[in-house]
């Protein structure tokens, strides 16, 4: 495989967006969940980066990178997609801080092989400078939304206006998913 870095700066720039996006988001979804819980994904998180770091000898390659990166996305989009279909319970909160420590727990990892894939550092540049933008509008556009929610249609409701947003989550997540897909190419 090799990377596509064109390719792969827009997709940075479109996970951060999706960050952007999601990050106020998260408050309202987590808050059936009792405060230990936290300390204890936490420390799961903790020993589970362990774990992936003890295998960097062996997934520390370009094929892994994108094999994970794309678990990391279909997780977050299983995520999304479950919340939208069962909305707000304690299960949903917990399915979806499991899948945010799941994808918390390979993030290191994420880093150092972009890093060593993108090898110079022009393209790190890039990349970091893609996903700076992205996260500022994705921040933005979130902030946008909420506004038009309740000053154009009178959702004042946090838990409706979080739902709602899910589904700019859930599109984005798919186009995010398609330029993971283009970033990476088969080398004969």
């Amino acid at each position: 495989m090799k990377l596509n870095i064109r390719e792969f700066i827009k997709y940075k720039l479109l996970n951060s967006l999706f960050l952007g996006l999601s990050v106020g988001s998260i408050f309202v979804l987590y808050a059936p969940l009792n405060p230990s819980i936290y300390s204890a994904g936490g420390i799961l998180l903790a020993l589970a980066m362990l774990v992936v770091a003890k295998f960097y000898y062996k997934i520390l390659n370009i094929d892994y990178f994108f094999k994970i990166s794309l678990f990391v996305e279909v997780v977050l989009l299983l995520a999304i997609t479950y919340f939208l279909l069962f909305s707000y319970s304690y299960t949903t909160a917990f399915i979806i801080y499991v899948g945010y420590q799941i994808t918390f727990t390979f993030g290191s990892y994420l880093v150092r092989a972009e890093t060593l894939f993108l090898k110079h550092s022009k393209p790190i540049e890039l990349v970091d400078v893609a996903k700076q933008k992205g996260y500022l509008i994705g921040m933005f556009v979130s902030y946008i939304f909420y506004e038009i929610l309740e000053r154009y249609f009178n959702i004042s409701d946090k838990q409706t206006q979080v739902y709602f947003i899910h589904y700019l989550l859930l599109l984005a997540q798919a186009i995010i998913i398609f330029y993971l897909l283009k970033s990476f190419r088969r080398v004969s």
